[in-house]
């Protein structure tokens, strides 16, 4: 059935499409703002802002329904997906990210309440099931007694629709749960994976990094 979670454990671009179009455009640009889309980044060293467009606004009814499964003109800074990813295991609230390790560190929340606690759990539960489910796009990152959420995506870079020679970057992110003695988030991208089995290259590549930082 198309459900939340079968979307996000099967990748199922035409679910999330759908979803944005129904959202509409007006709920949707508010929420993308209040998780911290076009706004700077509290980081010790300057980055890139994450945008949902190249203008003020969506122009079209057709990037709307692209920018709901990260197409379209959407464009993400990696440590901002590590920032929004905390929410699902802080009750909703982003984490802010920062360069130096101090030992027994407060955290500090950039964006509190970013989405409800329920809403945090609810794709959560999700997520989780894209590694724990033996049919997800993220499966292969599975670590016997460790649980993890996580998320796979392939960014299509395509002048047109039926452009077939475009670059395809591969992204993958995992994260331990809150209940997990030693926790830990990690996100890698790939510029170039068509050759490479897309997403999964990279899926193994961040699960490496996991199981060294976890061992």
């Amino acid at each position: 059935p198309a459900n939340l979670e079968n979307a996000l454990v099967l990748s199922d671009n035409i679910y999330f499409a759908k979803a944005a179009l129904n959202i509409g455009y007006d709920t949707f640009a508010k929420s993308m703002d209040r998780l911290g889309f076009g706004q700077e980044l509290p980081f010790e060293i300057a980055v890139a802002k994450s945008q949902y467009s190249n203008t003020e606004t969506i122009e079209t009814e057709i990037q709307l329904a692209d920018s709901g499964y990260g197409q379209g003109q959407v464009l993400v800074n990696p440590l901002h997906l590590l920032s929004m990813y905390s929410m699902f295991v802080n009750d909703g609230n982003m984490i802010q990210p920062v360069l130096k390790y101090e030992e027994n560190a407060a955290a500090k929340i950039w964006k509190e309440q970013a989405v409800s606690a329920q809403t945090a759990q609810t794709v959560k539960q999700s997520l989780l099931s894209v590694i724990e489910n033996p049919s997800g796009t993220g499966a292969s990152a599975k670590i016997d007694g460790v649980t993890m959420l996580g998320k796979t995506g392939t960014a299509e870079i395509k002048e047109s629709q039926d452009d077939t020679t475009g670059v395809e970057r591969g992204w993958f992110i995992c994260e331990t749960t809150e209940d997990m003695p030693n926790q830990i988030a990690v996100v890698g991208m790939v510029e170039d994976v068509k050759t490479k089995g897309g997403s999964s290259y990279v899926t193994q590549k961040v699960r490496n990094i996991a199981v060294s930082y976890l061992q």
